[in-house]
């Protein structure tokens, strides 16, 4: 059994990736909200992970941090605190993260992190100037500390295409929009977080034990191919 820390695990991705985690692994979830869920094998602690100190955990072997941000705008309605406030979720967040856990993961099994970017940060698209800039951060992030912990740590990202949770609600708001966002795609589909679950259960297992560094794209080929 690992000890799984998930920052973010109340809903979206997080919440997958939680649900998966629990079947044989303890999990420590660490959100503002509580997941909708009681299991023998989570322990959850309210916190905000940019405002509150991170709780003292003893036995880390993955971290994997899912906070993140959909702020679509135009660059010229885009404030200097709507740029500050993405890079604050979702790189500071991350930053502090590994920052604290980083001792006891050192200690862990096959210790390993994952993080998340998004597809907007390969492929230019319009309105995503904030959220792509912040993820890209992340990208870099992933490179550096990946040749910095080679021998001790593994860390990787994944990359996904829009995906259908609470955060994407606005922009898959109905059938049209989603037949649209399915278009949209080469392949012809979109993400689910089980699927995105499915990356991180890889990501963070002995079959993954030769891959850190590295920026895992789950995009249904709209960063591939051109069609």
């Amino acid at each position: 059994m690992k000890n799984i820390v998930i920052i973010g695990g109340s809903k979206g991705i997080g919440s997958a990736i939680l649900l998966q985690q629990l079947e044989t692994n303890m999990v420590y979830n660490i959100s503002r909200n509580a997941p909708d869920i009681t299991h023998p094998n989570l322990k959850h602690f309210s916190v905000d992970v940019l405002k509150d100190a991170l709780p003292e955990i003893e036995n880390i072997d993955t971290l994997i941090y899912c906070p993140g941000s959909i702020n679509l705008k135009p660059i010229g309605s885009l404030s200097i605190d709507d740029f500050r406030n993405d890079f604050e979720i979702n790189v500071i967040g991350a930053v502090k993260s590994i920052q604290k856990y980083l001792p006891v993961l050192k200690k862990g099994s096959n210790p390993s992190i994952v993080l998340f970017s998004t597809v907007a940060a390969k492929l230019g698209m319009p309105f995503h100037a904030s959220i792509a800039t912040a993820k890209a951060g992340i990208e870099g992030l992933v490179k550096s500390l990946g040749a910095e912990l080679a021998s001790v740590v593994r860390i990787n990202a994944i990359a996904p295409t829009i995906t259908e949770t609470s955060l994407s609600a606005g922009i898959l708001r109905n059938d049209r929009m989603k037949e649209n966002m399915v278009e949209r795609h080469p392949m012809k589909g979109y993400l689910k977080p089980e699927e995105v679950a499915n990356m991180a259960n890889f990501l963070i297992s002995e079959n993954a034990k030769s891959i850190s560094g590295q920026v895992f794209e789950m995009d249904y080929g709209i960063v591939t191919f051109k069609i």
